[in-house]
């Protein structure tokens, strides 16, 4: 049989002049957050495929752009990381030709100062059960690239400073000339609670934990050991589970699964890592049983995203292609070419379980007819992939179900 035609993107969006740097789908698939190097976001409807917001965020390159329940954090190059209330989409943009220019610019709700030397964008850990909303918001320390500070918001309250190892120095130089810390600075990092038996309602069953990817090519993960609401101060109270060192270049970038049970690291070398967050201290014996590396035929990757559905990761080449493979084996499932340039940042729609069916009240009673999709639409949404390049386009891809070959 003749092999079937190479897949393209059935959208492309070419909203950015500058080099696209992070991606954001939301978790109920409307809305797509991307970011590029000269600081601006724009937030696209995936009914309409037309801008609902556009601005200049920062003054430099995003790092990172995350919805949280009504409203957007942003984090850029500029040592900033903004909180904007999210701009609900109105009928007239909806309706009308929308352009750029004609979009209003979000309203700012407060801001931090961050240290952004290293590149890594923030972490968001969304609290349930209060009234209000409140997050734990995990960046690198505002002096030292190597350590971490974990924040509680909207109070923007330290709880915890310089998680890290302060005693593993050494003499090494790094590229840019620095001396200290021989794991580097903080390349990516994932703030979670432990998977737990215990009931969902009960937090203080659940262990916090921070994984942190370094500039050396290791991976840590560390937990809590103090009580929730204690503020802690250089280290003090965060104990390391495991050390993995897995990749022999920087890390470049990392995802953790939905269920927060594994973890995968790409590098600038051939290797793909794959972690076990749920080993303990007792189930590793060496320096890198926490992890396995899976060796591939293409070096040069800079993003890595994994499905909802913890089948499935994509990973963006620095050749502009995507690949897609199965989490669990790292068998290449399948090659998306359409870039020229760099794939810098790479998501997936969130796998709906359940979709509203036609009797169901409407989630936005401003809908117009034209926007309104079906029960078919919505399902085939659920498989977009969404990527982004230093070409300044962002691709969306409709995979197909990988369900018998992902095992």
């Amino acid at each position: 049989m003749p092999a079937p035609p190479a897949p393209s993107p059935i959208h492309l969006l070419r909203s950015h002049s500058s080099a696209l740097s992070t991606l954001f789908i939301s978790t109920d698939n409307e809305r797509i957050y991307s970011g590029d190097s000269a600081g601006q976001v724009v937030v696209t409807s995936t009914r309409s495929l037309r801008p609902l917001a556009s601005w200049k965020a920062h003054t430099d390159s995003l790092l990172g752009i995350e919805e949280w329940g009504s409203q957007i954090i942003t984090h850029g190059r500029d040592n900033k990381l903004h909180v904007w209330a999210r701009p609900e989409e109105s009928a007239p943009i909806r309706q009308g030709p929308a352009t750029l220019s004609d979009l209003s610019t979000p309203t700012i709700c407060y801001s931090m100062d961050v240290n952004a030397l290293n590149y890594c964008r923030f972490s968001l850990l969304a609290i349930a059960g209060s009234g209000v909303q409140e997050g734990l918001l995990a960046v690198p320390n505002l002096v030292e690239s190597a350590l971490a500070d974990i924040w509680s918001l909207p109070l923007r309250q330290r709880l915890h400073a310089a998680i890290g190892d302060h005693l593993d120095t050494s003499t090494t130089a790094f590229s840019d000339g620095r001396s200290g810390n021989k794991s580097g600075i903080i390349m990516s990092m994932h703030l979670f609670h432990s998977a737990s038996s215990a009931p969902s309602s009960s937090m203080s069953a659940r262990e916090l934990r921070l994984l942190c990817a370094y500039e050396d090519g290791s991976v840590v993960l560390r937990k809590r050991t103090v009580p929730e609401n204690k503020q802690t101060v250089e280290g003090r109270g965060w104990e390391v589970v495991w050390k993995s060192k897995l990749h022999v270049e920087s890390v470049m970038a990392m995802t953790v699964s939905s269920d927060c049970t594994f973890a995968l690291t790409v590098s600038a070398d051939h290797l793909v890592g794959r972690y076990d967050l749920l080993k303990t201290q007792e189930q590793v014996s060496r320096p890198a049983s926490a992890g396995t590396a899976f060796k591939t035929k293409h070096p040069g990757n800079g993003a890595v995203a994994i499905r909802s559905d913890r089948k499935v990761c994509a990973i963006g080449g620095w050749d502009g292609k995507v690949r897609l493979y199965s989490t669990k084996t790292l068998k290449l499932l399948g090659t998306l070419v359409h870039h020229k340039q760099g794939c810098q940042a790479i998501t997936f729609a969130s796998h709906n379980e359940r979709v509203p069916l036609c009797g169901d009240s409407k989630e936005n009673d401003t809908s117009s007819d034209e926007d309104e999709i079906t029960v078919e639409e919505k399902h085939a949404r659920d498989r977009w992939l969404i990527a982004g390049s230093t070409d300044a386009k962002v691709s969306i891809w409709a995979l197909m179900n990988f369900e018998k070959t992902s095992a």
